[in-house]
């Protein structure tokens, strides 16, 4: 099993749970190996609203712009099996944000721990300001992540903003400390970054960040405490240095705009977009795996669906 490659083996566990055998529609034996390039993707309505229920039909799968045979395919969700989660909250203490929007988060957060018991879930806790700090490292007891909120309300750190170096951290986290199996399942990772989206003073860039969090299938999510513009009326929130940075978007996850001081909702619709996801697998010709390149993969709803992947493509090795 090549290093880096954990959704191909969840991928194998997910299609071995189901059924002895994988079979084509020939009846044969399919073999599985290692050559499986994988995705993961979550789907939207025009309204936002995670989209289920759909098959391999309706995806189309494109490498470097030609349509490819999709080989595998798989929803992710609690009805099947309750994949379990690796999750990370990333929370900016900077003085940007107020006690009282810390508390509406706490107590929000805490609300979407409970809704992901069911999971069999891990959960860290980061802050972020001036420096990044860990607040609680993995754990699924609900005691130790209540005690745990409770401490961000003491932690406001200064003027500067780390969000990258805190993306980066969490990532780190992830592919280090965190469970790399729960109840023989490998579990899918999640960075939750709540933040007004403006960073200050990182010492790692996005590009470095969007790469790490690619090579460890980690997919970053943004709850962001918006701005606003008049010359749109102040309706509409101003685009975010984090959003345009393209670290949302390149890992595959989601914005989600606190645009009331009530958080439940948000993180409602938070839970539901995590937990509801496709992997999508095929196998590549034997010239690519010569050939040590990128290539770009774009995966597209047939009916007109957003789609969002956890990664812009692929590249392979030569066997030794």
């Amino acid at each position: 099993m090549r290093d880096g490659r954990p959704l191909v083996l969840a991928l194998i566990l997910f299609l071995t749970a189901l059924v002895p055998a994988v079979r084509g529609q020939d009846g044969d034996v399919i073999k599985i190996d290692t050559d499986l390039v994988s995705f993961e993707v979550s789907v939207t309505d025009n309204d936002g609203n995670p989209v289920r229920g759909l098959t391999a039909e309706d995806f189309n799968l494109f490498v470097d712009g030609k349509q490819r045979q999709i080989d595998f395919f798989k929803p992710i969700r609690k009805d099947d099996s309750g994949r379990p989660l690796s999750v990370v909250f990333a929370l900016d203490v900077s003085g940007s944000i107020t006690r009282d929007e810390l508390i509406n988060l706490r107590n929000a957060m805490q609300t979407f721990v409970g809704r992901l018991a069911d999971y069999h879930s891990y959960f860290a806790i980061t802050t972020f300001g001036m420096e990044v700090k860990t607040v609680q490292s993995f754990t699924n007891k609900p005691n130790k992540l209540k005690k745990s909120f409770e401490k961000i309300l003491k932690d406001q750190d200064g003027l500067s903003t780390h969000a990258y170096d805190a993306v980066d951290e969490a990532v780190r986290m992830l592919r280090k400390k965190s469970p790399p199996m729960i109840r023989q399942q490998i579990p899918k990772r999640v960075v939750i970054v709540v933040t007004d989206g403006y960073p200050v003073g990182d010492t790692v860039t996005p590009a470095t960040v969007i790469e790490r969090a690619n090579d460890a299938e980690t997919s970053v999510y943004a709850v962001i405490l918006p701005s606003y513009s008049r010359l749109s009326g102040g309706n509409k929130p101003v685009l975010t240095l984090l959003e345009a940075s393209g670290l949302i978007e390149k890992t595959g996850g989601r914005s989600f705009y606190a645009t009331e001081n009530d958080f439940e909702p948000l993180f409602k619709a938070l839970a539901e977009e995590i937990t509801a996801s496709y992997a999508v697998a095929f196998y590549p010709p034997e010239s690519e795996t010569r050939q040590n390149r990128f290539y770009r993969v774009n995966i597209e709803s047939a009916k007109g669906f957003s789609v969002i992947q956890n990664k812009s493509g692929y590249s392979l090795k030569d066997k030794d």
